[in-house]
């Protein structure tokens, strides 16, 4: 990762991949055996902040771990809701602050605001 600006392209990926399996967990909430997903990339991408030398970060997607219904679905519709705004605000954020740092980039490379 290079940068404040390879930071933040990778939380931007990492919350793309996370809106996904939101959308697929809750398009399956319905299917008999459906065992939910999570996306995990906000602890990867701490421990790479951290490492002396920098290190990288890696998106993961892993089963969740709420009990089954009857039919072995493990779909939460309401946790699933909340997560969706939660990671479209968090996305929001990623870009707005993406495209602050390129507007940095411009600025000092002479070129024009928008």
């Amino acid at each position: 990762m290079s940068g404040i600006t390879g930071v933040l392209q990778f939380a931007v990926d990492g919350l793309a991949q996370q809106q996904q399996t939101i959308a697929s967990n809750l398009a399956n909430s319905e299917t008999p055996g459906y065992i939910a997903q999570q996306v995990n990339f906000q602890s990867s991408l701490q421990q790479a902040l951290g490492a002396p030398t920098g290190g990288t970060a890696q998106v993961a997607v892993v089963d969740t771990t709420n009990p089954p219904a009857t039919d072995g679905n493990n779909v939460n519709t309401s946790q699933q809701l909340v997560a969706a705004e939660k990671t479209t605000l968090e996305y929001q954020t990623m870009v707005d602050m993406l495209n602050a740092q390129f507007r940095l980039v411009q600025g000092a490379t002479g070129g024009s605001f928008q």
